[in-house]
């Protein structure tokens, strides 16, 4: 991996941002230059105003001062060349495809086991391995039918994946409004910019599942969305995604199993579901086989699913692709199920379960970024740089009482974006989450994602939970 004494400015390609614009940014930047910057403050508080008028907001758990949050927006959009875009998807469409046969090949022979190549307690004492799915095959084998890869950038042609999110990615419905609201806002830019579409994806969404419906499946294959609550911290997107797809929301409450089938309660009596878009955690998906007090899920509904009466997507037991620890082993896995090398690189990780690793961890800490395996939204992680001589002890302590729960990466040197700011524009870090749908005989890759951007200057966690903020991504036209 290269070292980078600077960041890469995605607009400049330098760090001082004096140089001209790299040509994706050409035609905005002269747009950008012509322009008020009042103007556009005044613009960018109207974006506020959509987001809170819409109820774009999202909850964050723990924090007793506000239940509820809105995610700040900038914008001024991230841009890539519709030549970035095309090699970041050929290495996204191999990495799902070796992930959904990784899950496929864990829950049957176990090859990969057999062959050495990740160890067998990975497996056997991750907490994410449902025993439950061993021996069953999903409708048209499809574990993964909604895929978040988060990609990070360090240079031109370098992009590394920071974790894969196979279980309920969220994250889409931001994507979308942030593009409906710039073309609200710029719609004059669209016009002299050719940017490829995003808003399709509610359509795409709904057709993949659809051809992952089971074989014993309704006339019309009836989708529904299954969601916690209104309490849940991605409600929002929970309803959006069902109103944009034109189906049913629906809570545990709400199903209950007729006939042989999860069926949905409906003023004309219970109507059968074909397909399901769960938002529900494993543990809490089925009391009966799970947790016995969940009141989220429905009672019967792996029995169900076990035999082929029902889709889950994503399918339980997935959470084991997007496990941290699994992660390390990625390109492995990769060239394992495809014979082909990754084209998209992970980040060097230390895997702290092993003696050496954890050594080097315990000595380097105040360097690197250390995560959780099982964690998720920047809780239980810490970022060496940024923290004080306590917190890293702390942190020592944390780690040699359980080691295998942690892994550690480099501090990277994230590539910046420009966002408005005071003085007009400034860079600031940035990760990306491209969105992918796996259907039997299709893979749709939609063109850019939901970029997440550190609005503090400096900081490089990107996490809305922890203080970041969203912007459109525009893939151009080529």
């Amino acid at each position: 991996m290269v070292e980078h004494t600077t960041f890469f400015d995605e607009m400049s390609g330098t760090q001082s941002g004096a140089a001209d614009p790299r040509a994706p940014y050409a035609l905005y930047r002269h747009w950008f230059d012509g322009e008020d910057l009042r103007e556009l403050r005044k613009k960018s508080t109207q974006a506020e105003q959509f987001f809170r008028r819409t109820g774009i907001t999202f909850n964050v758990y723990g924090d007793t001062q506000a239940d509820e949050r809105l995610i700040p927006f900038d914008i001024v959009p991230r841009i890539l060349s519709g030549r970035e875009w095309s090699r970041l998807a050929k290495g996204i469409e191999q990495r799902v495809r070796a992930i959904n046969a990784f899950l496929y090949d864990i829950y049957h022979r176990q090859e990969i086991l057999r062959a050495g190549r990740i160890p067998l307690d990975l497996i056997a004492k991750n907490d994410a391995f449902l025993p439950h799915m061993i021996g069953v095959a999903p409708p048209g084998n499809v574990y993964t039918h909604i895929v978040g890869i988060d990609l990070v950038r360090t240079g031109e042609n370098e992009f590394y994946v920071l974790e894969d999110n196979a279980r309920t990615p969220s994250g889409v419905s931001y994507m979308l409004e942030n593009r409906e609201t710039m073309l609200r806002m710029f719609p004059e830019l669209f016009s002299r910019i050719k940017v490829q579409p995003v808003q399709q994806y509610p359509l795409n969404l709904r057709r993949s599942l659809a051809a992952c419906a089971p074989r014993v499946c309704s006339k019309d294959c009836t989708v529904a969305v299954l969601t916690p609550g209104i309490y849940n911290s991605a409600y929002f997107e929970h309803a959006f995604l069902a109103d944009q797809m034109g189906v049913e929301l629906v809570e545990g409450n709400d199903l209950r199993v007729v006939h042989g089938k999860i069926a949905m309660r409906t003023t004309q009596g219970f109507k059968p579901i074909d397909v399901l878009y769960r938002r529900v955690d494993d543990a809490f998906l089925d009391p009966l086989n799970f947790n016995p007090n969940s009141f989220l899920g429905i009672p019967g509904v792996m029995d169900v699913y076990r035999a082929g009466g029902i889709t889950l997507a994503n399918a339980p037991g997935t959470g084991i692709a997007d496990d941290k620890a699994i992660y390390s082993y990625m390109p492995d896995i990769v060239e394992f199920y495809t014979g082909e090398r990754a084209i998209l690189q992970n980040v060097p990780t230390w895997r702290c379960s092993e003696a050496a690793a954890l050594s080097y961890v315990r000595d380097h800490l105040s360097e690197l970024v250390v995560k959780e395996v099982h964690g998720s939204g920047g809780y239980g992680m810490l970022v060496g740089p940024a923290a004080s001589k306590k917190e890293l002890s702390a942190f020592r302590a944390k780690l040699d009482a359980k080691p295998a729960n942690y892994i550690a990466q480099p501090t990277l040197a994230l590539s910046t974006v420009p966002v408005l700011a005071q003085k007009g524009l400034a860079p600031r870090h940035v990760d990306l989450r491209p969105f992918v749908l796996m259907a039997p005989d299709q893979i749709t890759i939609t063109p850019g994602g939901l970029t997440r951007v550190a609005l503090k200057q400096g900081s490089l966690v990107v996490n809305s939970s922890q203080g970041g903020g969203t912007k459109d991504t525009w893939v151009l036209e080529e």
